[in-house]
């Protein structure tokens, strides 16, 4: 059944959700805000089709070990991909219960409900919380072409059916590629997420020529731009975590873009 949720604030949304009797909806740590008295809360190392959940202690030992690796090899990946260890599990007990959550940027939020026909693929730190039914992977695309991007080829992966919940910078706008001939070019840390059966890609921005040069130098991009190719929903934010960490080392005197734009300019952390 469709998570009962509502999307409320401006600039710095949050979610609250409405919890039948029994029911689970698990976050990434640290999304979530506040929860009625009834309703408890867990911390596990798995996800919800993860090994490190209980199964009723079916398979004995070997059933324990199958747990313990798929357990390893969630956090293993979660780790790689710089995601957080543990998610947090709320279940409503002895009636209807309430949690809110919300993201780490001032932003937009957006409820996704998956049908069980197609996944969705976001950047990381986009997930915020999702109900149980909903599976949570990470996606490991693009390989050499992907690293040279610089951004977006960790993706995160939902799977099954009910409502995730998602987060992003600044406002979103949904697009589809189809609409726009079929491709559309865009900075790649603008994507926020898209559905599955869109192509996501990067692309180098412009040739190594001096009008290339001169796009990759000062014209704010470095050297790529994330490609979406397809028929499907994609959704993208108007605020760059890039963006935002360099104005804020600007407002504090630090060092900045400059008249070098994005390929020299000096990342946050």
């Amino acid at each position: 059944m469709t998570l009962q949720q509502e999307i409320v604030g401006n600039a710095m949304q949050m979610a609250v959700v409405n919890l039948r009797p029994g029911q689970t909806v698990y976050c990434e740590a640290g999304k979530f805000l506040f929860k009625t008295a009834n309703v408890t809360m867990e911390t596990r190392l798995s996800g919800p089709s993860g090994g490190g959940q209980q199964q009723g202690g079916s398979g004995g030992m070997g059933g324990l070990l199958r747990q313990a690796m798929g357990t390893a090899m969630q956090v293993g990946q979660r780790m790689l991909a710089g995601e957080s260890l543990a998610f947090q599990y709320f279940t409503a007990q002895g009636g209807e219960g309430t949690v809110g959550f919300a993201g780490v940027l001032p932003g937009e939020m957006r409820a996704l409900e998956l049908d069980g026909t197609r996944a969705w693929f976001a950047e990381k730190d986009a997930f915020v919380a999702a109900e149980s039914s909903v599976e949570f992977g990470i996606a490991f695309a693009g390989g050499r072409t992907g690293m040279s991007g610089g951004e977006g080829f960790i993706l995160e992966k939902f799977t099954g059916q009910g409502t995730v919940i998602i987060a992003g910078a600044g406002n979103f706008i949904d697009l589809n590629p189809a609409d726009f001939g079929g491709r559309i070019e865009v900075d790649t840390g603008c994507v926020v997420a898209f559905e599955e059966g869109i192509q996501y890609g990067v692309q180098r921005v412009g040739g190594l020529n001096r009008q290339g040069i001169m796009n990759a130098v000062f014209g704010g991009e470095g050297l790529s731009l994330a490609t979406l190719e397809g028929n499907g929903r994609v959704i993208l934010q108007s605020l760059t975590i890039e963006g935002l960490a360099n104005a804020l080392k600007k407002a504090q005197g630090g060092d900045k873009q400059g008249p070098t734009g994005g390929l020299f300019s000096t990342h946050a952390g």
